[in-house]
């Protein structure tokens, strides 16, 4: 075979070809994908990533494994995660506001920084709740208030973690109602039923979704939104009820800081999928469903740093 500028220009398109195929197979993923829940089983978190597992690995076409490392209210796995997961998203974790804001202003080492990772989106929210069993002596959230301020700190309230949404909107109704309870913060929601159910606290601050599932079994007492919640419409809301407290917790999917944009395209657009999936199971149960990314993850942010600044800051 004569070696001819031909031949060479043609032997050059088709290693380039070859080299092409061998990229677009190397396409993000490959390979199966950990999803971490810094929570225990049962809790909020860990519904939702059970509803989006199978749509995950339907779209994205590996096997996306969901575990729980739970421990200091999320900041163990968010600490773990920072320190040592690679930026090629084979490894994601879930998110929480405000607990990824509270943490590393209240604690001097959290162990992670909030902005030392890259949130790929909020993909729902939760507003808070005040619960109690059916069997408590309060039937009005004016009961209980009542009873707080002839016995300032008897009261407890089981919630989720610490400078979480659950504690720091505890805070503002203490603040509001001119009382001082005691917050008992567990590791994750899962546990708080059966310290409701078995009497280790006196009621419990945390989500819709809680209260819903234990309609049959409580009294909502007040709920954190500005509007009474479609699957708890018997439960006014503080507003209602004279307190201006609205809050919850927004939850997410993040990635390390360095992971490429078009990993985070690849996920934003399957978490988008599983929301759109999910939807008609999930508000029922007591979430708000939403999609936040890019820019307006930042804006999340820093409206829920101005509006919890205050209360952390009075807190130190």
């Amino acid at each position: 075979m004569t070696f001819t500028y031909k031949t060479l220009a043609m032997s050059v398109t088709a290693v380039a070809a070859m080299g092409l195929a061998g990229l677009a197979q190397a396409e993000y993923p490959e390979e199966d994908i950990t999803y971490i829940i810094p929570f225990d089983p049962g809790g909020e978190s860990d519904v939702t990533a059970r509803f989006q597992e199978p749509i995950l690995e339907e779209v994205l076409g590996v096997s996306v494994n969901v575990t729980h490392r739970p421990g200091g209210g999320g900041a163990v796995a968010w600490s773990e995660f920072q320190n040592s997961a690679e930026p090629d998203g084979y490894e994601i974790i879930g998110v929480n506001i405000p607990h990824i804001i509270g943490q590393p202003i209240q604690r001097n080492d959290a162990g992670y920084e909030t902005d030392n990772w890259r949130i790929v989106t909020f993909f729902h929210s939760t507003p808070n709740a005040l619960i109690v069993s059916d069997d408590s002596p309060y039937d009005t959230l004016e009961d209980l208030v009542e009873d707080a301020k002839e016995n300032p700190e008897a009261i407890t309230l089981g919630g989720s973690g610490t400078y979480s949404a659950n504690h720091l909107d505890m805070l503002r109704f203490e603040k509001e109602a001119g009382i001082d309870l005691t917050y008992i913060p567990f590791s994750g929601t899962g546990p708080l039923k059966g310290a409701l159910e078995g009497g280790h606290v006196a009621g419990i601050f945390n989500y819709t979704m809680l209260g819903t599932e234990m309609a049959d079994s409580v009294k909502v007492l007040a709920v954190a939104a500005e509007e009474r919640v479609k699957a708890l419409p018997d439960a006014p809301t503080f507003k209602e009820q004279g307190y201006d407290i609205v809050g919850g917790a927004y939850r997410g999917v993040a990635v390390p800081k360095d992971t490429p944009d078009e990993v985070v395209k690849t996920l934003e657009e399957a978490f988008a999928e599983a929301n759109r999936q999910i939807t008609e199971k999930q508000e029922p149960l007591g979430f708000v469903m939403e999609y936040i990314t890019g820019d307006e993850v930042d804006e999340v942010m820093a409206m829920l740093r101005e509006a919890y600044a205050p209360i952390l800051e009075e807190a130190e």
